[in-house]
């Protein structure tokens, strides 16, 4: 028995399911239930009937599901997987940021921790950012961590302003309008699909701009189109690359590489589920309060 029928036969022995992120190396898609963005894997977060949660993904994604989920164990595989951008703003920042702006609704990304989670109105994806903002019926809102997403939104939106933090993804951060410009210049006959967590004048000069999901959905619906410059972490392209063999995926730069979520292997996922660690466990109180601000992005997605 190899080590993913091995882990295959632990998931039903301990009834267990595995989400994985689509930016995970690809093989983990062979063991993994539910593979997404981090609003996909949310949903299926509060629909699983499953004992057990391994989470391959980074920890706010892990802490989300024990949060949408408290009755379930919640593990991770490996305690390498922390998030530069959540890591950006804890608690006291937060206060400091909403003393600052004060009586203005508050939205916070999902790459956010729990305790910020618990001081935030309601919290959002790539996904949904747009439709979660525009919920709020607000003409400002506060939005944290990412710079980029939030002004991002605000573009999509007439009459709302969006005072952002000043947090942002390191990966995406490194594109600049300079790399899309020689990217139209060498495949002029590809589309260019962008992350929202890039530069707004990324985005700007981009074909389409959604999250991890969107990007993909937008290859799938558009059959006549055969080249792409995928502009987000290098998972998404090789997911690509594996399902339309037929078609061309170029990446924008070659350092698009997030190293926390290239952390899972299948070595790390069968001991995880074998020794139920690392389990993650929040403050009852703080939990709570993250919920509700979760539960009214789901709501508002439903």
């Amino acid at each position: 028995m190899d080590i993913r029928e091995k882990i295959i036969e632990l998931k039903k022995s301990k009834n267990a399911v595995i989400l994985a992120h689509c930016y995970q190396n690809v093989e983990i898609d062979e063991i993994a239930d539910f593979v997404g963005d981090s609003l996909y894997l949310s949903q299926k977060a509060s629909e699983s009937d499953a004992d057990i949660i391994v989470f391959a993904g980074v920890t706010f994604m892990a802490q989300t599901a024990k949060i949408i989920s408290p009755n379930k164990k919640v593990i991770i595989p490996s305690l390498d997987c922390g998030c530069a951008m959540a890591d950006m703003i804890n608690l006291q920042q937060l206060r400091e940021f909403k003393v600052k702006n004060p009586d203005i609704p508050v939205v916070c990304y999902i790459n956010s921790t729990a305790e910020v989670k618990s001081e935030c109105d309601i919290c959002c994806t790539s996904s949904n950012a747009v439709k979660i903002v525009d919920s709020l019926k607000s003409d400002k809102v506060l939005f944290l961590p990412d710079q980029f997403l939030g002004k991002w939104v605000e573009s999509q939106l007439n009459g709302v302003e969006v005072i952002t933090y000043n947090g942002c993804c390191p990966i995406h951060n490194q594109v600049s309008a300079g790399d899309l410009k020689l990217a139209k210049a060498k495949y002029p006959n590809a589309k260019v699909l962008t992350h929202p967590e890039c530069k707004n004048e990324v985005t700007e000069l981009s074909d389409y701009v959604g999250s991890t999901t969107g990007i993909m959905k937008y290859v799938a619906d558009n059959k006549d189109l055969t080249e792409f410059v995928i502009v987000t972490e290098k998972g998404v392209l090789d997911r690509l690359r594996r399902d339309y063999p037929d078609k061309k995926f170029y990446l924008i730069r070659q350092d698009m590489i997030c190293s926390s979520m290239k952390t899972n292997r299948f070595e790390d996922i069968y001991n995880s589920l074998l020794n139920e660690t690392y389990e993650i466990t929040l403050d009852e109180e703080i939990s709570k309060k993250a919920l509700g601000c979760i539960e009214r992005m789901l709501q508002v997605s439903k």
